[in-house]
C-alpha cells in the first residue's frame, strides 16, 4: 500500500491549498481528484472580505492577506486582479448599512472608502443614475480559481514530496482510502475537501447543495472597473433559504463581464433554470442597463456545499479519528481557502494556529459529535 504523511481528497482550491499547505510544513502529501469538476470550475473566483458574522471575517481577512502575498508570485495565467468592490447602495438606508459596514471593516484594519452617489457615479460610470452611493472595499481582488489551484499544486511540490492522482476516492476507513479500481492508499491524516461530494465519504456531513448560475460575456474592456454587488446581496441572497437573485457583476482580465447571482436550493440538476436566469439578468439590468446590449456567450451553473450556519466545517472529525474536514465554504471556498489550509496544516502537525479555529469545529453539530 502507498503511504504518504498526508492524503488530500479534492484537488479544487480547498484542496489544492491544503496540500500546498501541509507540504510547506513539510509533509509528504498525496492529492486524490476524480475530475468530475467541482465548485471551483463552476465560480466567479472573487476574494472578498466578508463580515457576516466575526469568524468569517477572521477567516476572509487572514485568507486576502495570503492571496496578496502570493499575488506577485503568480503566472499571468492566474488572472489576479486586484480590482476592488463596489458595495453598491441602491437608497439613502442602505447606504446608511454602507457606513455601518465600512465602520466594522476599518476597525479590522482592513481599507475600505464610503462613495457618495457623485464619486459612485465616476467610479463606475455604467450604472444606472440614482443610486445613494457605495462602500469602496479596495483589497478585495478576482482570480482564476482552477489555474490558482494548480499553481498552488506545483508550488507545494517545491516543498515536498507531492503526487496527484487522478483516481475516485470511493471509501475512508481509518487511515486508508480505497479507490474506485480497488487499489488502496494510507496517510497519517487524510484530508477530506471534495466539496458537495464529500457526504458520499463522510456520511452525517451537514452539507446541502446551493446551486448557482453564471453568465460571461463577449469582451467589453473598460465597461465595469470593480467587482459590482448589491448591498442587498447579504439578505437577499447569502442567507436566505429560498430561490433568489441578487446584483453582483465582475470584470475580467479578458475584458470579458461575469455576471451572477443566483441560489437555488434542493436541487442536484445541473441544467439551466431559464426562469432563474431571467430573474438574475433583469436584477443585473436594474443596476447596470447597458448590459443589454451586450452578447453573453455561455451560461453554465455549479453547486456550493453550504452548512447550516454557513461557516465551513474546518478541523477533526469527532467520531473518525486520522479524518481532517476543510468542507462547507459555500460560496467563499475561493477566498478562504488560503486560512483554512493554514488552520488544517497547524491542527495536524500541532503548531500555533492562525486564528480561532473554534467557530468552524465538526463538533458544533449534532450529526457529528462524539
Amino acid at each position: 500500500m502507498q503511504t504518504t504523511d498526508a492524503l488530500v481528497i479534492g484537488a479544487g482550491i480547498v484542496g489544492a491549498a491544503c496540500a500546498h499547505a501541509l507540504a510547506q510544513a513539510g509533509l509528504s502529501v498525496r492529492v486524490l481528484d476524480a475530475r468530475l469538476g467541482g465548485a471551483t470550475a463552476a465560480g466567479m473566483g472573487h476574494l472578498v472580505v466578508m463580515d457576516d458574522n466575526p469568524a468569517e471575517l477572521a477567516l476572509s481577512r487572514a485568507s486576502l492577506d495570503l492571496w496578496h502575498r502570493w499575488a506577485p508570485q503568480m503566472d499571468a495565467g492566474c488572472a489576479f486582479t486586484p480590482c476592488g468592490t463596489l458595495w453598491v447602495a441602491a437608497n439613502e438606508a442602505e447606504l446608511r448599512a454602507a457606513h455601518d459596514k465600512g465602520t466594522a471593516l476599518h476597525a479590522q484594519g482592513v481599507d475600505c472608502e464610503l462613495l457618495d452617489a457623485a464619486a459612485l457615479a465616476r467610479a463606475e460610470p455604467a450604472l444606472r443614475p440614482g443610486l445613494a452611493g457605495a462602500l469602496k472595499v479596495r483589497g478585495d481582488s478576482v482570480v482564476y480559481a482552477p489555474r490558482a489551484a494548480q499553481w498552488l499544486l506545483d508550488q507545494a511540490a517545491r516543498h515536498a514530496p507531492l503526487r496527484v492522482e487522478q483516481a475516485e476516492a470511493m471509501q475512508i476507513q481509518g487511515r486508508t482510502v480505497t479507490l474506485r479500481d480497488g487499489s488502496q492508499r494510507s496517510a497519517g491524516a487524510i484530508v477530506l475537501a471534495s466539496g458537495i461530494r464529500a457526504p458520499q465519504l463522510c456520511p452525517g456531513l451537514p452539507l446541502r447543495p446551493k446551486k448557482g448560475h453564471l453568465v460571461i460575456t463577449d469582451r467589453y474592456p473598460g465597461t465595469v472597473h470593480h467587482q459590482l454587488v448589491e448591498l442587498g446581496y447579504i439578505t437577499s441572497a447569502h442567507h436566505s433559504d429560498g430561490t433568489s437573485v441578487a446584483f453582483n457583476v465582475q470584470p475580467r482580465p479578458t475584458g470579458q463581464l461575469l455576471i451572477g447571482s443566483s441560489r437555488e436550493f434542493d436541487t442536484t440538476d445541473p441544467a439551466v433554470n431559464d426562469a432563474l436566469l431571467g430573474r438574475m439578468l433583469q436584477r443585473a439590468l436594474h443596476y447596470l442597463p447597458s448590459l443589454a446590449d451586450l452578447n453573453a456567450i455561455r451560461t453554465w451553473t455549479g453547486f456550493r456545499a453550504a452548512t447550516p450556519d454557513g461557516l465551513p466545517l474546518i478541523g477533526a472529525h469527532p467520531r473518525r479519528p486520522h479524518l481532517w474536514l476543510a468542507v462547507g465554504h459555500e460560496g467563499l471556498g475561493v477566498t478562504t481557502a488560503p486560512a483554512t489550509a493554514q488552520l488544517i496544516a497547524a491542527q495536524i502537525t500541532g503548531s500555533a494556529l492562525p486564528l480561532d479555529a473554534a467557530p468552524f469545529a465538526a463538533h458544533r453539530f449534532a450529526s457529528l459529535q462524539a
